[in-house]
């Protein structure tokens, strides 16, 4: 029987720019300073929240472009350099373990945009998700965007650059967890670590209980079998 090749998934279809900027803003996208914004790290057992905000110049386009998942490491360092060097405004932002633990990620996921805000001037403010962000200025959010408009892309690329690098060097001080490769997400390898050597102060305290939870009620049922 020949071999049936599985369909790929297909990519949002980005809208247009100056659709985008004219219907949510009543302004011209030629002059327009649009700042997108996106965060990385959300669903990550260890180390920081991570969010970038980035203002594009008009029509500015690279090969790259696109949502930081899409994109291979080489990739995404590829285009992180262009971005920076052409964006007419960009700011990296982080909300520590600390402060997750204390506060919520939900607290987190919304503080961080309302921090770009403040860190980045433009004159409208655009991010990935359905969050509902009190900032100073208003901040439009969109599904997919990270795969639809070009700011939120380069946002998405800096921030995914950023942060990666950051669970690199947080892997020197606990190689046993593995970040180097796993940048701090539920892998296996990395879930069995924590089962072995017990939680790091760069946990986040909601996933590590879930987990040890899930590992004990597993070990309990086994037990009674």
């Amino acid at each position: 029987m020949p071999i049936r090749k599985k369909k790929s998934k297909p990519r949002p279809r980005r809208i247009k720019l100056a659709d985008y900027v004219r219907e949510t803003w009543d302004a011209d996208v030629a002059t327009f300073r649009l700042c997108g914004m996106d965060e990385v790290g959300r669903g990550a057992y260890a180390g920081p929240l991570v969010a970038a905000a980035v203002v594009l110049p008009y029509r500015w386009r690279h090969r790259y472009l696109r949502d930081s998942k899409m994109l291979t490491a080489q990739q995404r360092e590829t285009a992180d350099v262009a971005i920076r060097k052409v964006a007419l405004g960009y700011a990296i932002a982080e909300i520590s373990v600390a402060d997750i633990n204390h506060y919520g990620l939900g607290w987190a996921n919304v503080e961080i945009f309302r921090r770009l805000v403040e860190m980045v001037e433009a004159d409208g403010y655009c991010c990935d998700g359905r969050l509902r962000i009190d900032a100073n200025q208003p901040v439009h959010t969109l599904v997919k965007g990270d795969d639809l408009i070009p700011a939120i892309s380069a946002a998405s690329i800096i921030a995914k650059v950023h942060r990666d690098a950051l669970m690199r060097r947080m892997h020197e001080e606990a190689p046993q967890y593995n970040w180097f490769s796993n940048k701090g997400y539920g892998a296996p390898v990395h879930r069995r670590a924590i089962m072995e050597h017990g939680p790091h102060r760069q946990h986040r305290n909601v996933f590590v209980t879930n987990l040890m939870q899930r590992e004990l009620d597993f070990a309990e049922v086994a037990a009674a079998v």
